[in-house]
């Protein structure tokens, strides 16, 4: 890093450092097998969820979105144990440690990882604590807390609990006859001290009392018992004050909420004959998997901790004990009970070239020209009417998608069932294993069947992650096929939150090759030869690599521009850091996890690496080439993951056309040219967040985007 770039950046605080970066000396060969030449994955998507917090801290944002990334950064950590760290424990319960480039262990993984998080977590509470909730109270926004209640709030929680709580509250004392319950992964739940008899002379000493999950964990008072201002209280609070209201006649020395994390991977064997029904078991166990994390109030007596852990089948290095609630994603819900525009971002209205503006058929202007988007600066709209004109349309005869996340209500869905009803061949490849999103999709599947819709779950062991849809028109006595390609899901509301390009094409050599890939997800045979597109499992990984090594023939004279969500697949790392040898200029922007160690002399002494965190999710997969002068970019679905590029349906199309090639080459320079919303990764794995110089001006490429595209900041 240069002494003018290091005197515009400011420090992240990433504590998660590795160790110091060993220089070889003049001359000598750098092993690029060597364990320090790798971060490890897992401690960089802790640094990527740490850089989501510090969004908590950056007044740039409006107060309650600064809250929201403080949601949203519970909401990863609770992914990061659910999967990775479940994953690790995994590798060591049945005895198949697997070591990463890296050279860490998963027991030193595990015990690194729990080192930063508990950081990390504390930092989140304080922040919590000591800054939002402070500038939330100056707002007239009150958390108001059980001491603090007037006697006309403490009459109307009452009433509240009668007849909201305790109907549906279900407290579970423990005695030989109830044993610990099975806990709902993730939920809200109290853990009681009890002294005295019960109705059937019973002295359990200890009850839980789970939280019932159809109540909100926030509820708003009503103006009329509050002295002005937003007023909101906790559901925990609720019900730690009338806790005796649960266990009559007995004396509650104590309520303490807690909450465990469970493995929530599902896990399914290759040769299943029905991936349907196999899944809907797994996702019944997923509710119950093993416990990998238990969050505690801080106030909790260590006899009930230590309880709560050897239930658990946990150890101090599991434990979370937090200053205030132990479900801080449920926060999020703030932005819907007060009514404060001011305190979140402005809205705005997502542009429509006028290339289609001016045409009422997509197939006319998608003649005229290819589309690209630029979600969600641009609008989703003409996605979902291209295929509602289809639907209509009685000169197309078939149209096939790709299905990852969609939701089963959305517009995309009915869409394809009117096309169905209307006698059109549909195909719709749903992938049912999109993380998170199963039951979804398996809701997704049923309702399009009922429509005549014929429904495919791709290739077993391998996730169809590629954004494809197919259609064929009859036009002028012959067939053509007319393409959407994205780096994004047929999710409209993703399409609000996450940045993706959406490209929309008749080119017949793109239809071809898109025709041939859902040849092979449906039915069965060879590989086809594809012409244009590159796809995974087969082409995609190896046409990266000769492409970086053809840019690394240029020397000097090469470009590289990738821009990924991750970056952990070690053959593409070994391939960047021959080429930055080379001498090619190389910049990566790589939103989250990143295993190449930028910037070490004689290894990627020219590559640099940045993350880009706002109020988009940046989601884009760009690949750009500089070719000696006859730039190559292609748009993806697949960042550069082992599982993308070698063990999922992945596709990468080119942007032939020279002004949209141009267009994302012009967004690419915009990230790289921004000076504060960017953080750029170290030598040693930290972070520093840019900064602008004393002479230079505030550049936040989202706000640029969301200038140029549609004309509001």
């Amino acid at each position: 890093m240069t002494t003018e770039t290091a005197k515009n950046q400011t420090a992240g605080d990433d504590r998660s450092v590795p160790a110091p970066v060993d220089v070889p000396p003049v001359g000598e060969e750098i092993n690029l097998d060597a364990n320090e030449n790798y971060f490890n994955r897992e401690l960089s998507q802790l640094q990527f969820n740490y850089r989501v917090l510090k969004q908590a801290l950056d007044t740039t944002h409006p107060l309650i979105n600064r809250l929201i990334f403080c949601c949203i950064f519970s909401s990863n950590m609770d992914e990061f144990f659910e999967i990775r760290v479940a994953g690790l424990r995994q590798q060591m319960k049945y005895g198949r440690e697997t070591v990463g480039a890296d050279g860490m262990m998963p027991d030193q993984a595990l015990a690194e990882i729990s080192r930063v998080a508990h950081e990390y977590i504390r930092e989140q509470y304080d922040i919590i604590n000591n800054v939002l909730i402070p500038e939330m109270e100056q707002e007239n926004i009150h958390f108001v807390r059980r001491r603090e209640w007037t006697p006309e709030q403490a009459e109307w929680v009452r009433t509240y609990f009668e007849e909201e709580i305790l109907p549906v509250v279900s407290p579970i004392g423990l005695d030989p006859s109830h044993p610990f319950p099975r806990l709902v992964n993730k939920s809200l739940n109290f853990i009681v001290e009890l002294d005295g008899k019960d109705a059937f002379g019973r002295e359990t000493g200890m009850a839980i009392v789970p939280a019932p999950r159809s109540l909100p964990r926030l509820v708003r008072l009503p103006d009329d018992v509050c002295n002005g201002g937003e007023n909101l209280v906790f559901l925990s609070s609720m019900i730690h004050a009338h806790a005796d209201e649960l266990f009559p006649g007995m004396e509650v020395k104590g309520c303490y909420q807690f909450r465990l994390t469970r493995n929530a991977d599902l896990e399914l064997e290759d040769d299943l004959e029905d991936l349907a029904s196999a899944l809907r078991g797994e996702l019944l166990s997923r509710r119950f998997g093993d416990g990998v994390r238990l969050e505690v109030a801080d106030n909790c007596p260590e006899e009930l901790v230590q309880f709560l852990l050897k239930e658990f089948g946990l150890t101090e290095r599991d434990l979370y004990q937090v200053h205030g609630p132990v479900n801080l994603t449920r926060l999020m819900a703030v932005g819907g009970l007060v009514d404060r525009p001011d305190l979140t971002y402005s809205g705005f209205s997502p542009s429509i070239p006028k290339q289609i503006r001016s045409k009422e058929s997509m197939f006319d202007a998608i003649r005229k020209r290819p589309i690209l988007l630029l979600h969600p600066y641009e609008n989703f709209s003409p996605v979902v009417d291209l295929l509602r004109q289809a639907a209509k349309d009685p000169q197309v005869l078939a149209i096939r998608q790709t299905l990852y996340r969609t939701g089963a209500d959305s517009e995309i869905v009915e869409a394809l069932a009117d096309a169905a009803r209307r006698g059109k061949e549909v195909t719709a490849v749903i992938e049912l294993r999109a993380r998170f999103s199963e039951a979804e999709n398996l809701e997704l599947a049923s309702r399009l069947q009922e429509a005549g819709v014929i429904v495919v779950y791709g290739v077993v062991g391998y996730k169809t992650h590629a954004k494809m849809i197919l259609i064929v028109r009859r036009e002028e006595g012959r067939l053509r096929r007319y393409v959407h390609l994205g780096t994004g899901n047929y999710h409209a509301g993703n399409a609000r939150l996450y940045t993706d390009y959406s490209f929309m094409t008749c080119d017949e050599s793109i239809g071809d090759d898109v025709n041939k890939l859902f040849q092979q997800l449906t039915g069965m045979g060879k590989a086809l030869k594809i012409k244009k597109l590159f796809h995974s499992p087969f082409t995609l990984h190896s046409r990266l690599l000769s492409l970086i090594e053809r840019e690394a023939s240029y020397g000097e004279k090469g470009r590289i521009i990738f821009k990924f969500n991750a970056l952990t697949e070690i053959q593409l790392i070994k391939a960047l850091y021959r080429a930055s040898q080379a001498g090619v200029k190389i910049d990566l922007i790589i939103r989250g996890i990143c295993c190449l160690r930028p910037e070490v002399p004689g290894l990627s002494e020219n590559i640099r690496v940045r993350s880009i965190i706002g109020r988009f999710l940046e989601h884009t997969r760009v690949y750009y080439f500089g070719n000696n002068g006859r730039p190559d970019v292609y748009c993806s679905s697949a960042d550069g993951m082992e599982r993308n590029l070698l063990s999922r349906v992945e596709t990468a199309f080119p942007l032939d056309d020279p002004e949209l090639a141009a267009r994302v080459r012009e967004d690419l320079d915009t990230y790289l040219a921004d000076n504060c919303q960017s953080w750029v990764l170290q030598p040693d794995g930290s972070y520093i967040q840019n900064q602008p110089g004393d002479d230079e001006e505030r550049l936040a490429s989202q706000l640029v985007l969301l200038e140029r595209l549609t004309g509001k900041t």
